[in-house]
């Protein structure tokens, strides 16, 4: 039945702040931007590589989201990298403020969380380690 998420929605507090961080920080791909003026409300569409999509939107007047302590409602949106270490650097190059790389006890994977413009938290997870293949020697 649901075979992937398809995207994920954002209401932003400052518009262009948000779209430059979104693409110009992260690096997302810009699909379609629409301005729609009976809402006076912006809607740009982002790609990821894979597909993935985020919805950009701004609202005037949108009341803030609690976030800390952590509300009920989504925790986080994660994107999945190949170096959690090499993509935090390149953040960082870019003034993006991370806090320190964790290790997921569970999968043995590493991840890190920072904020967007709004202080919605994001996390970069590292891809898994392509699995090795042993070969008969024999």
């Amino acid at each position: 039945m649901l075979l992937r998420i398809h995207h994920a929605a954002i209401i932003c507090s400052d518009y262009g702040r948000s779209k430059r961080f979104y693409t110009e920080v992260l690096g997302l791909r810009v699909i379609a931007e629409h301005y729609r003026a009976e809402r006076r409300s912006y809607k740009l569409d982002l790609a990821l590589p894979d597909g993935s999509q985020i919805e950009l939107f701004s609202f005037p007047d949108a009341p803030p989201r609690p976030s800390y302590p952590e509300a009920q409602g989504l925790r986080h949106l994660a994107f999945e990298v190949q170096d959690v270490v090499l993509a935090q650097r390149e953040l960082e190059a870019r003034g993006v403020v991370l806090e320190p790389v964790r290790l997921d006890t569970y999968t043995g994977r590493r991840f890190v969380f920072f904020a967007d413009p709004d202080g919605l938290p994001l996390e970069l997870y590292e891809a898994a380690a392509p699995s090795v293949v042993a070969k008969d020697c024999g």
